[in-house]
């Protein structure tokens, strides 16, 4: 606990000294350049230096994860040929890298992932976000980027879908072709993430007022097919099938502190709307997106893994909330609203660590090979 807390403070600091100005943009957003002098290479050496922390701390990890020795199998299967049920993406990456190696080294695999996980997840927050600080802020503090040591296939993806979602903000035939394009190589490394088409599409969408009723209804509505919505997830993810995901019983109670969270983004955009919302095509999508979270955490909370497809809405919250904020043109305000915002975020990231070490997260306590007698014991029997 102690070491994510030290983790956290360091990038957060360093973030804070990434500093950037405003230009304007034909995309109907705020876009950020980094300065052109000494301002810039300090820039570079302190997301250089976020990167490799945060690299360095998902590469040099072991069995931490809930999915950790599920990850570990599942690759030795894959680099004999056995059955798996993963994607033809991962288990090609896999191929390589173990062939590159010379042996199962499930750690290289571990470490490629967190690279890229890390890199594009930053390069979305340094992009499409009006204040790098404040949403690298909430990218830690929300617990995103630790839960990243878990189900490195779907992080990934998620990473993707999220870097994909520029493509549509100023949408032409060539940029929507580049959205498809990387959501379906997202795909080939977690396939829930295709559900982020039509997903991304409706909340592209000018909506009107029976959008929100329809919405609304079918939040409603939704839990009444739930034996039949089961059965389609079910086909869809049949390696879930008789598993204790299924036989748990769920209550919308669980998804309370999302939905909370939604409900509050979304009182912010109301207050904020004017300036920060009705002329934003990116943050008009991303609130939509918060509005479908809702809908879909609500009526779909029967799902055992409904967060396989709420992280795709809510996750781009992280640009939306700094977005708003920035819109607001009394400075003393806007400076009251980031306070307010990061106090919320760490009370939040306290109680995410004090969940940490519990089934379905696991990523408490962190271990490394570095200090791990039985690695080192194991490599010298490779030898």
């Amino acid at each position: 606990m102690l070491l994510y807390g030290l983790i956290t403070i360091i990038t957060i600091t360093l973030a804070y000294m990434v500093k950037e100005i405003p230009v304007m943009s034909g995309t109907g957003r705020v876009g950020f350049a980094l300065r052109p002098d000494r301002q810039n290479v300090l820039n570079r050496v302190a997301l250089t230096a976020i990167f490799m922390i945060l690299f360095l701390a998902g590469a040099l990890r072991i069995e931490v994860g809930n999915d950790y020795g599920t990850y570990v199998v599942t690759c030795h299967e894959i680099f004999q040929r056995g059955y798996v049920v993963t994607e033809p993406g991962f288990n090609l990456v896999v191929r390589i890298l173990y062939t590159l190696s010379g042996k199962e080294d499930y750690l290289l695999m571990f470490a490629v992932f967190a690279a890229a996980i890390a890199a594009v997840f930053l390069k979305v927050i340094k992009d499409q976000s009006d204040s790098f600080f404040l949403s690298f802020f909430m990218f830690m503090t929300m617990g995103i980027y630790f839960r990243t040591y878990n189900t490195v296939r779907y992080y990934f993806a998620l990473a993707v879908a999220v870097y994909s979602i520029r493509y549509l903000v100023n949408i032409t035939k060539e940029s929507f072709i580049k959205f498809l394009l990387l959501i379906l190589l997202a795909a080939t490394f977690h396939k829930s993430v295709l559900a982020v088409i039509p997903l991304y599409l409706v909340a592209m969408l000018p909506w009107g007022r029976w959008m929100y009723i329809l919405m609304a209804a079918a939040t409603v509505v939704t839990p009444l097919f739930s034996r039949a919505i089961m059965n389609v997830a079910l086909k869809l993810y049949p390696s879930y099938r008789n598993t204790v995901y299924i036989e748990q019983e769920h209550s919308v109670l669980e998804n309370l502190p999302v939905v909370i969270g939604c409900v509050a983004t979304l009182f912010l955009c109301f207050i904020c709307y004017k300036d920060g919302v009705k002329d934003r095509r990116d943050n008009k999508m991303y609130f939509h997106m918060c509005i479908m979270a809702i809908a879909l955490y609500i009526g779909c909370y029967f799902l055992p893994l409904v967060t396989r497809l709420g992280y795709y809405l809510v996750t781009p919250m992280i640009l939306l909330v700094p977005n708003v904020i920035c819109s607001v043109k009394d400075e003393d305000l806007r400076r009251r609203l980031k306070l307010l915002i990061c106090v919320i975020c760490a009370i939040y990231f306290l109680y995410f660590l004090s969940t940490a070490d519990e089934v379905g997260v696991r990523v408490l306590p962190y271990k490394s090979f570095l200090f791990h007698d039985r690695y080192w014991l194991n490599q010298t029997d490779t030898f």
